[in-house]
């Protein structure tokens, strides 16, 4: 289960860290990492309506899984799910990390690679792991407060790393000009 998510999250990732650290988007990436982790860390730590968060509301069509044997259906999902970039995600935090590939150029090649795979793994075990939670452990009905003060939790730390990657990227940039 881990490998089916991990594995594509890490090839799509490594991929695209190697597509935006090819590119001179260095200036520009540390500029949108300010705003974005600025403008969306005081969205997730107030709670105030904004503009919603980049990513689509798409999930697995069932259609894709009518007759699948569970290994095909569990690599569908995986390959699907696991780079987190055609399903939804429902903290702003993850629409910052493509930018901030963008600025590893600052860094070399190699450490944006590295980052870039690290994101992937860490995207696609985190959905593997929460399944495997969620196979194991049904949330009953009489558990849906924990769940949305543990969902106010983790937006709260969301907005927390936006404005610290926010700062990062400030302090980055004014070095960088």
């Amino acid at each position: 289960m881990l490998a089916a998510y991990a594995l594509p999250a890490v090839a799509v990732w490594t991929l695209l860290g190697a597509g935006l650290t090819g590119l001179p988007l260095t200036g520009i990436a540390l500029i949108l990492a300010v705003g974005y982790g600025c403008y969306y860390g005081l969205t997730e730590l107030t709670g105030l309506r904004g503009l919603t968060t980049p990513g689509r509301r798409w999930q697995v069509p069932q259609t894709m899984m009518i007759d699948a044997s569970p290994w095909r259906r569990v690599l569908v999902w995986g390959a699907i799910l696991g780079p987190g970039f055609v399903t939804r995600n429902p903290y702003a935090g993850f629409g910052l990390l493509p930018i901030a590939l963008a600025a590893m150029r600052l860094g070399g090649y190699g450490p944006a690679l590295a980052l870039a795979a690290g994101i992937g793994f860490a995207h696609g075990s985190a959905r593997a792991a929460a399944l495997l939670r969620d196979i194991r452990e049904p949330h009953p009905a009489t558990g849906q407060l924990d769940l949305l003060l543990k969902a106010v939790y983790w937006r709260r730390f969301d907005g927390v790393m936006l404005f610290a990657i926010a700062a990062t990227a400030a302090a980055l940039a004014v070095h960088y000009f």
